[in-house]
């Protein structure tokens, strides 16, 4: 029985890999803020507005240790997952925890291209996007680096760059 815990911050490419990662080893992937809106019938921006990141980490707690039990899966997680609670603890003793660590300019490009609507980034200028992943980032490590094992993330872009951090995974496992 296998679990995977795939976290970092924000657009370091835990859902990008955690999919093909899953397809590779024939498990089942969950994203966690996915999972999290199919349960609850609302988009991540809807529950912060109406319950407050507070009420939301809650929610968010109680979802991880929900797939937390499911076996053979792959659980990409929110960029904050770690940083409450006991989830890094709980994580660290329900399976493998991969900390995807990814620069701060290589976070923001990430980000600019995507498509999700992520509240705590919503509205941002680039500068004011690069200062708050830096700063935030510095308040998350200390949770991050409690990942048992670390993969330095430089860009995401090509399947091949994908295929050589899921073997990276693959070969740590």
């Amino acid at each position: 029985m296998t679990r995977v815990f795939l976290i970092g911050y924000m657009g370091a490419g835990k859902t990008t890999l955690g999919k093909v990662l899953a397809r590779e080893m024939g498990m089942d992937f969950y994203d966690l803020d996915n999972y999290i809106e199919d349960r609850f019938h609302q988009k991540i921006p809807d529950i912060f507005a109406e319950k407050g990141e507070e009420g939301f980490r809650q929610i968010e707690q109680k979802m991880l240790h929900e797939v937390g039990e499911f076996e053979d899966v792959i659980i990409s997680c929110g960029g904050g997952t770690p940083c409450f609670f006991d989830n890094m603890s709980y994580m660290n003793s329900s399976g493998e925890t991969f900390f995807l660590d990814a620069p701060p300019a290589v976070l923001k490009e990430h980000l600019k291209m995507g498509k999700t609507v992520r509240p705590l980034i919503q509205g941002k200028t680039e500068e004011e996007l690069m200062s708050y992943i830096e700063e935030s980032l510095q308040k998350r490590l200390p949770f991050y680096q409690q990942a048992k094992h670390t993969l330095q993330i430089e860009v995401i872009h090509t399947k091949e760059e994908i295929k050589n951090y899921v073997e990276q995974i693959i070969g740590l496992l």
